[in-house]
């Protein structure tokens, strides 16, 4: 029988860790999950062990001299200046032991997602251990050793024919999936972003969209920096159902960065929790309306791991599970006490974020016309060819 929802969970997933003061942290795994088992929200029957990727898979995207680089610098075996050139042992990506296994893992449990949603074993299937979007055919960049949404991509192509619409709505843009498609018509996709003016990887220019064949196919809505819920969403909604009425796809994989929110040390954006209800609400709704509930969800970027992350991504699991209801009780004192001793900051207590978190946005009228003219300038050539 299909089920409605897997959650893709290992606490092995955790050993893909550069260090400890670094900003990529998969203890924000662990601390989503315990949220949603303390909320009575996941028990085993949900959750699916990750399997390890092979050479081959991560082969569909990734060069082989890059694998074995990768391989060799997690046994210690690789020069610096080597490293370097596959944008390993930077500070962005720092070298770790067994970095091609822990890696590895987290590209398998995407493919583990993938099976079972295109199997037809469930619905919906969720890795938040996923949604490394930078990593490059081959190099790594940005926190990002090996791109599983990339490869998993390339995995619904070549092992069930379908066509794929990834959306991605991390503050970062999704280059590195973005590039891995530019010129293929099978794969659409779209990246809602902060301008890469002032953010890594400064890339994402609504100008970009695809080449050749694929033409059209790449969609980017580079947004103002201290852009807010409203629009956001404005933009987010629009040109996701705009995408999936133009492209028609056979299935959504989803990249769902919570570093969107005020909160986060790296960006300049202000959207609130109440983004992050409304992100996965849109796609669980469109999946339906347009791709028999096909729907393929991953992490991504988030490094207020403590405050914003695991509301953010357990909204997820509660939307994807019909059990956003309980996003009207306070968040559970047992979770409270598990984790606040170990927190820098005040752990929340319930869902919702403060009113006066942030102080008015003086320019709130120009961001949100700026950012409409951006949604109407990416989507010209799309409601041009509707015509």
């Amino acid at each position: 029988m299909k089920q409605q929802a897997a959650f893709v969970y290992s606490e092995d997933q955790l050993s893909y860790k550069f260090s400890d003061d670094h900003p990529f942290n998969h203890l924000r795994l662990k601390l989503t999950y315990d949220l949603l088992q303390k909320m009575g929200a996941i028990d085993d029957k949900h959750v699916q062990s990750p399997r390890m990727a092979t050479d081959e898979e991560i082969g569909l995207i990734h060069d082989k001299p890059y694998i074995d680089a990768v391989k060799a610098a997690g046994e210690g075996r690789l020069s610096r200046g080597i490293a370097n050139n596959y944008g390993l042992g930077t500070d962005d990506t720092p070298v770790f032991s067994n970095m091609h296994e822990a890696a590895a893992l987290l590209v398998g449990g995407t493919l583990t997602a993938v099976d079972l949603v295109m199997e037809g074993k469930s619905e919906h299937a969720l890795n938040l251990g996923g949604g490394l979007h930078h990593g490059f055919r081959g190099k790594a960049s940005g926190f990002c050793i090996y791109n599983d949404s990339s490869i998993a991509i390339e995995y619904i192509r070549r092992h069930y024919g379908a066509r794929v619409l990834y959306v991605d709505t991390d503050a970062h843009h999704g280059d590195g999936v973005q590039w891995a498609f530019y010129d293929d018509p099978d794969v659409c996709t779209l990246s809602i972003h902060e301008t890469g003016r002032y953010l890594f990887p400064g890339t994402g220019d609504v100008h970009e969209k695809g080449s050749g064949h694929g033409y059209g196919f790449s969609i980017n809505l580079p947004i103002d920096a201290f852009t807010e819920d409203a629009s956001f969403l404005e933009v987010y909604e629009n040109a996701f159902k705009e995408m999936m009425e133009f492209f028609k796809p056979d299935v959504v994989v989803t990249q769902n960065g919570a570093d969107a929110h005020y909160y986060d040390p790296l960006t300049h954006l202000s959207n609130s929790i109440r983004a992050y209800r409304e992100i996965p609400k849109i796609a669980h709704q469109l999946s339906h309306d347009y791709c028999s509930g096909r729907w393929i969800a991953v992490g991504g970027g988030g490094y207020d791991m403590w405050r914003v992350v695991p509301r953010a991504w357990a909204m997820i699991w509660l939307e994807m599970t019909g059990q956003t209801h309980l996003l009207n009780q306070p968040l559970p004192s047992s979770w409270h006490h598990s984790w606040q001793a170990r927190s820098p900051v005040q752990l929340p207590e319930d869902w919702s974020d403060p009113s006066d978190m942030y102080p008015p946005i003086p320019r709130r009228s120009e961001i949100t016309d700026k950012n409409h003219k951006t949604l109407n300038k990416a989507l010209f050539h799309i409601r041009n060819e509707k015509k």
